[in-house]
């Protein structure tokens, strides 16, 4: 398979932006928490422990990907995931990840230990 100068395989630049986006594990929490149901920024704030400015700019982030959308309701907006195939996809994930085992995790490239170095 030829690659590009970024060695990724033609055609996978959309693919990437959306891994990508899942990538931060703030936004993951706040895919995940979006999974229960609808929240607004304050309710993510209290779950997830993070500054108001932080969880606003990754649920933007998430907005912009598509992968969130708004309803306000008066002077709040209640956001749930946009498309539900996402939730399928996580589900895909801890399969995945549970037939890899420690295996993601100990990757020397994008292992845990090499992300928080």
């Amino acid at each position: 398979m030829a690659m590009n100068q970024q060695g990724c395989a033609p055609g996978t630049g959309a693919a990437e932006a959306l891994f990508r986006s899942l990538s931060d594990g703030t936004r993951l929490a706040i895919v995940r928490r979006l999974a229960e149901g609808e929240a607004r920024v304050s309710d993510l704030v209290e779950r997830l422990g993070s500054a108001q400015s932080t969880i606003s700019a990754h649920v933007a982030c998430l907005r912009d990907c598509g992968l969130v959308e708004g309803r306000p309701e008066g002077r709040q907006v209640f956001y749930r995931l946009a498309q539900p195939e996402l939730l399928d996809l996580l589900a895909s994930a801890e399969r995945l990840l549970e037939a890899t085992g420690e295996a993601v995790a100990l990757c020397p490239e994008y292992g845990v230990a090499t992300v928080h170095e």
